[in-house]
């Protein structure tokens, strides 16, 4: 009896894959810098179109550009010359393109006010100083905030509905429910009219630091924090809230710990991701708010800079100054969201 051997097909089944199906590669990339690369692009195409906007709405203002720079006695030949040397008389697309252009290859341009006293400013040097003025308040505000913020959240929610609650929550809801010029003149009135503590105007001369007067920078602080106190300690207590009713807070509890400790290294810690949300919506908040309350408090920062270049129809400034804004909010969204993806594993996996 002859025995015929069985061969087997790689193609038939049980016979492991066809030879030519190759098995699947793996990402190169590990999967939180595709999720990083992925809103990176986004923001970049974010920015593309902020800019085509901002571009376009600042040539859609009323009035006519070279007559604002130049003023009504301008003659005929000075408003034709500088039409000219701002490219004015050029189609808006091809505009839009140059200016582009210019911005990615680092050239932010030239002030255009300053062209009607025959200077040339770089827009760069224009705003150097009012952008640190700014970058230094808005980092005071938010290191007093974020402490502030998680103190007052955490207090409310473990004593809800209880006196400390409702001594909080009520007053910082209700004035974080005014507009930021209302609580600026506010706090002026108390603390400069009624209490003579601290100067209405918030100072800094050229070449120095606001850091050489720190009492000037009280009130726009302070005005600051009220504004986004509330809502921000709102949403921390309704984390904290909800984090302390978790099953694995209760079992904390049951197995004796502090209620100290349940708090800060269980509600807290598993709190922490939609935390950082609300310190990335009031770092947001901060982009526009600050242009308010310097405008109120005289501030030389850049929200004052941005108010004045569109009464002089700066377009070049206002351009650069709205854009580099929302360069803010992308990076601070980017930031946001992979913080967020790290502390949360569900979203570090899905990533």
């Amino acid at each position: 009896m002859t025995v015929t051997p069985v061969v087997t097909d790689a193609g038939m089944p049980g016979g492991g894959p066809p030879a030519h199906v190759q098995s699947p590669r793996r990402s190169r990339l590990h999967p939180l810098a595709s999720f990083v690369l992925i809103r990176a692009v986004a923001g970049v195409f974010t920015l593309l179109i902020a800019s085509f906007l901002i571009f376009m709405a600042a040539q859609a203002l009323p009035g006519n550009v070279a007559s604002a720079v130049l003023g009504s006695t301008a003659t005929p030949e000075q408003t034709a010359a500088i039409r000219t040397d701002l490219h004015l008389d050029e189609p808006l697309l091809s505009r839009y393109g140059r200016w582009l252009g210019d911005l990615l290859s680092g050239h932010l341009g030239n002030s255009t006010a300053a062209l009607v006293h025959g200077q040339t400013v770089p827009v760069w040097e224009a705003i150097k100083e009012p952008l640190t003025n700014s970058l230094v308040l808005s980092a005071i505000t938010m290191i007093v905030f974020v402490p502030l913020a998680f103190g007052l959240g955490v207090l409310t929610a473990v004593r809800a509905g209880k006196p400390e609650d409702h001594a909080v929550s009520m007053p910082l809801m209700a004035i974080g429910a005014m507009p930021e010029f209302l609580i600026g003149t506010l706090v002026i009135v108390i603390f400069f009219s009624w209490l003579d503590w601290l100067p209405p105007i918030a100072q800094v001369a050229p070449g120095t630091s606001p850091l050489d007067n720190p009492k000037s920078l009280v009130l726009p602080i302070l005005t600051l924090l009220l504004a986004c106190l509330g809502y921000s300690v709102r949403l921390i207590r309704a984390t904290t809230l909800q984090a302390l009713q978790e099953d694995f807070v209760t079992m904390a509890r049951l197995n004796g710990y502090r209620e100290r400790r349940v708090v800060l290294r269980y509600a807290l810690r598993n709190a922490l991701a939609p935390n950082v949300q609300v310190i990335a919506t009031t770092i947001r908040y901060l982009v526009g708010g600050v242009i308010i309350v310097e405008s109120v408090f005289s501030y030389p920062g850049i929200g004052s800079t941005l108010v004045q270049a569109v009464g002089l129809r700066d377009l070049q400034m206002m351009s650069v100054i709205a854009l580099l804004l929302a360069a803010v909010y992308v990076v601070v969204n980017l930031l946001a969201d992979v913080l967020v993806t790290v502390l949360v594993p569900k979203l570090r996996t899905a990533s």
